[in-house]
């Protein structure tokens, strides 16, 4: 059979079932024409394969680095957040690589040993909802009725908790109820003074330690400009500290907590990193974060340093909201 056509290369018919086994043998000869034409025809389709293949590779949409911009593989990044007793995960919210790799990571330490799950994105007042849930005694409707759910639940979130549920495992809801939060980004800490005792089981033990001077506080300020006011670094830190309180009571030896949470909350060891030290120094913290470049060769030197694994997205990453 000749093969033609646009893309292929001319290959003669040299088909074992019309040729005599003396005609194989001849053309098996090195001296024969027919030897020469196949490995020209073996060379050509090896050539059309190759700059065929090169023509159509797949276009990345993020790369992995460690903290001083080295570029990991993914098995090598799912070994480093396995070395960690508490992996922080620090997403952008609305970034659906983050969360695809997310449920990736969760999936990876769950069947690795014993897992809890956590997440900025539902409250601690919701924690009795939220094991309902889990635990199968209402529905994915009445979840979302119930619980004050972030908008993006369904498609960023609800992975992540229904994999808990498949696999039996504990998943905190570590934030701040968010009323808390906003009476303290209007009269600072304060406001907490008059909370009922029994609601204050919803966030971390009053008086709330803070340290106005860690650098991420002072930038947060210095990116809010003139919106910016003392109080709402406060409410910051109340989040910070909730859920690091709620990570640290949830947290035994031999099990892993793996946490998501928006990547500001983690980003260079501060925020729930620097409650968790105060509280559990001796437990090894592993920190997510996840930025965005118009390149992916290389980290850009602005984000080292920022975790121990760098998640860099393309920026024209679509978004899930």
């Amino acid at each position: 059979m000749v093969v033609r056509g646009p893309e292929a290369p001319f290959l003669p018919d040299v088909s074992a079932r019309s040729a005599s086994t003396t005609d194989l043998a001849r053309m098996q000869t090195p001296d024969s024409p027919f030897s020469t034409t196949a490995r020209c025809a073996a060379w050509l389709l090896a050539w059309w394969l190759c700059t065929t293949l090169a023509g159509a590779q797949v276009l990345p949409a993020y790369a992995v680095f460690d903290g001083q911009g080295k570029k990991l593989s993914h098995e090598r990044m799912l070994r480093t957040v396995a070395a960690g007793d508490i992996v922080l995960f620090g997403e952008a919210h609305d970034n659906p690589i983050a969360h695809w790799l997310q449920l990736v990571v969760a999936r990876d330490l769950a069947a690795r040993g014993p897992l809890v799950m956590g997440a900025e994105m539902i409250e601690a007042d919701d924690q009795a909802t939220l094991d309902h849930y889990l635990h199968g005694e209402i529905d994915q409707a009445a979840f979302d009725t119930l619980a004050r759910l972030w908008k993006n639940h369904v498609t960023d979130y609800a992975p992540l908790v229904d994999l808990a549920k498949e696999k039996g495992l504990p998943f905190v809801a570590t934030n701040v109820p968010r009323r808390y939060a906003r009476a303290v980004s209007k009269g600072g800490f304060t406001a907490l003074d008059t909370v009922p005792v029994a609601q204050r089981a919803w966030m971390a033990p009053l008086p709330i330690a803070f340290d106005a001077t860690l650098p991420g506080y002072v930038r947060m300020l210095t990116l809010m400009e003139d919106h910016g006011t003392p109080e709402m670094v406060q409410a910051q830190a109340l989040k910070d500290a909730t859920m690091a309180h709620f990570i640290a009571r949830h947290t035994a030896q031999g099990v892993r907590f793996l946490h998501f949470n928006g990547s500001f909350h983690s980003d260079f060891h501060e925020g729930i990193g620097w409650y968790l030290q105060r509280a559990l120094p001796a437990l090894k913290r592993v920190t997510i974060t996840t930025v965005s470049q118009e390149r992916l060769e290389r980290l850009d030197p602005a984000y080292h340093g920022q975790a121990d694994i760098v998640i860099c997205v393309d920026a024209a990453m679509t978004r899930t909201h």
